[in-house]
């Protein structure tokens, strides 16, 4: 007969392929964790022994070897605690996303200025501190090299110079 008063044993239960699953999520973090730069990881709370095998992970250039660092790297994140490095990397990811569509945003309003004379209008209500003398020179020189198939010099000069002025907004 079965006992379901003691039925708690079993919820204790985990699968190995639980223990897998972590492993092999642990040894992803840490293969990740090779590519950053070392100021990220200085700015990560490793342990001394796993920051000093990734910085020796990145130095090494045998195949072999690096399979093997990076296996070591997976086994020493195994008792790293996890949730404090993957909220710093994802944090790293949106901070990449934000800058990005920024970029696009900023491509798409080159476009229309370029496009669309009234755009430049709009353009100085958003950004008063604009300088309309060089912003207009860019955009009519852009034309022109439209005009004769030459290379976006000043289309590349107006993006530049968008950056510029928006530059403040990615500080936000």
């Amino acid at each position: 007969m079965i006992d379901y008063a003691n039925d708690d044993e079993e919820d204790d239960y985990i699968s190995r392929s639980h223990f897998k699953r972590e492993a092999e999520a642990a040894q992803a973090l840490g293969e990740r964790l090779i590519t950053l730069r070392k100021e990220q990881l200085d700015q990560l709370d490793l342990s001394e022994k796993l920051y000093d095998s990734i910085l020796l992970a990145q130095r090494l250039t045998a195949n072999g070897a690096i399979r093997r660092q990076r296996q070591f790297i997976g086994k020493l994140m195994r008792t790293e605690i996890l949730e404090p490095i993957e909220a710093k990397l994802a944090e790293w990811d949106r901070g990449g996303k934000a800058e990005t569509a920024r970029l696009h945003r900023l491509e798409r309003w080159r476009d229309r200025l370029i496009s669309d004379e009234n755009m430049l209008g709009e353009w100085l209500k958003e950004y008063p501190e604009t300088d309309t003398q060089r912003m207009r020179s860019l955009i009519r020189n852009a034309h022109k090299e439209k005009e004769v198939n030459a290379p976006p010099k000043s289309s590349r000069e107006l993006f530049k110079l968008l950056r510029e002025i928006t530059a403040h907004e990615s500080l936000r």
